[in-house]
């Protein structure tokens, strides 16, 4: 049986400043923490190990971002779920693909330049086999972001 991580208030500082800037300098990290260079490189291999930290992200700036973005709600026909997120997987304008409870199946969140680019994509959404409905919201502006968990593969934090 795995045990549970213990996560004291020095790790969540660590986490905290990390969340900040993952890039930061470990120099850095240990001087706003008040700890030694060697305390913070031991306890951030240990935060990976342990799976508190499960990877480090990139964060894309307002230039590499889509310009336009909506939110897809996809509703099926049953029994094809599989083959509609096979086919959506495929789809290079979808950024993010949820199940979700409720009234509809799938939520995709849909990326481009253009609404053009936006309006087909959600077309060629409608036309696959096993959609029966989709409704669409443009995305005005973002009031909020979070950078939460990734998903991405572990990787080292650099000693600098």
């Amino acid at each position: 049986m795995v045990g549970i991580m213990q996560i004291d208030a020095t790790d969540r500082l660590i986490l905290a400043l990390l969340e900040e800037n993952a890039r930061m300098p470990t120099a850095e990290l240990a001087r706003r923490a008040g700890l030694s260079r060697t305390t913070v490189q031991s306890r951030i291999e240990r935060l990976e190990r342990g799976g508190a930290i499960a990877g480090y992200a990139v964060v894309m700036g307002a230039a590499a971002r889509d310009a336009i973005r909506a939110q897809v709600m996809i509703t099926l026909a049953p029994r094809h779920v599989s083959s509609v997120e096979e086919a959506l997987r495929r789809f290079p304008e979808i950024r993010e693909l949820h199940a979700v409870s409720g009234q509809i199946d799938m939520i995709a969140v849909v990326g481009a330049q253009t609404t053009e680019a936006i309006n087909d994509a959600i077309d060629r959404i409608g036309m696959l086999e096993g959609v029966d409905r989709t409704t669409s919201a443009i995305v005005l502006s973002t009031r909020v972001m979070r950078q939460g968990p990734t998903a991405a593969a572990p990787s080292r934090h650099k000693t600098r």
